[in-house]
């Protein structure tokens, strides 16, 4: 069976009828792909370009058993990259709400702000407590907005203290959390290269560049592969991070000294 087709049509909420409609074959035929058999090349391709994944994550290339570094840890990599977008406001709303609703085990955010999280998905603390009560770890990484490093970042993109003010608004969105059981939301003060969504196995990697908002920056969908990869190197550097955040207390938080309350 083939796993990750099936996954990725549930992500993009299409039934195999759809993509057989898209790729130009008889229904009976995505089954037989569903079910583990190779499409022919154009087909492959087609349908990779409809479900905006990368051909060889769908149908990777077999490795032969005699070929260089075969087995070894983190070769072929690359086969844990889905899609690509050119920036993160081209993400469909409807692949956050259901990578946050499928979710079985956690949820990890790394942000500045993150104003585009709640203000795309009003219901978005819900949803996150919702996950949480069904045994969800959800743990929420914001800047801190009396930090240097929210401070820099606001210099370098131009917007001076309105990044700490953005970072305080985002955060009314999240104090219901507070008093869940399974929710825990920290802050940050530390360089923040790249703004991380964690879905299970699924991996959101928002890179930032230098002077622009997170998102007009790219955005890589990355999927668990090996403990050798991508995914793993990401998730390890949100964990490093967590480790030196300190917990979110509203109602011991001074005025920042960035930005007016």
């Amino acid at each position: 069976m083939n796993e990750r087709l099936h996954s990725v049509l549930a992500q993009r909420g299409l039934s195999p009828e759809s993509l057989a409609e898209l790729c130009e074959v008889d229904p009976k035929t995505v089954s037989r792909w569903l079910g583990g058999r190779v499409p022919h090349p154009r087909h492959r391709f087609r349908a990779a370009q409809h479900l905006r994944v990368e051909e060889l994550f769908l149908w990777p290339a077999p490795t032969p058993a005699s070929a260089p570094n075969a087995g070894q840890p983190g070769v072929g990599s690359g086969l844990e990259l889905v899609g690509t977008y050119q920036n993160r406001a081209s993400v469909p709303r409807d692949m956050w709400l259901s990578l946050l609703k499928g979710a079985q085990e956690q949820i990890d955010v790394l942000v500045f702000s993150g104003t585009f999280f709640a203000q795309s998905n009003p219901h978005v603390a819900k949803m996150l407590a919702e996950r949480a009560t069904d045994g969800v770890q959800v743990r929420l990484c914001f800047g801190d907005s009396n930090g240097q490093a929210a401070a820099i970042r606001g210099r370098e993109e131009g917007i001076g203290d309105t990044l700490a003010a953005k970072i305080r608004a985002s955060l009314t969105y999240y104090r219901p959390l507070l008093s869940e059981t399974g929710c825990e939301v920290r802050l940050h003060d530390t360089t923040l290269y790249t703004s991380l969504f964690r879905y299970d196995d699924d991996l959101l990697v928002n890179p930032h560049v230098w002077g622009q908002p997170a998102s007009a920056n790219p955005l890589l969908h990355l999927k668990r592969v090996d403990a050798a990869g991508w995914f793993d190197n990401y998730a390890q550097s949100f964990e490093a991070v967590w480790a030196t955040a300190r917990p979110w207390t509203p109602d011991q938080e001074g005025p920042s000294s960035h930005g007016q309350d």
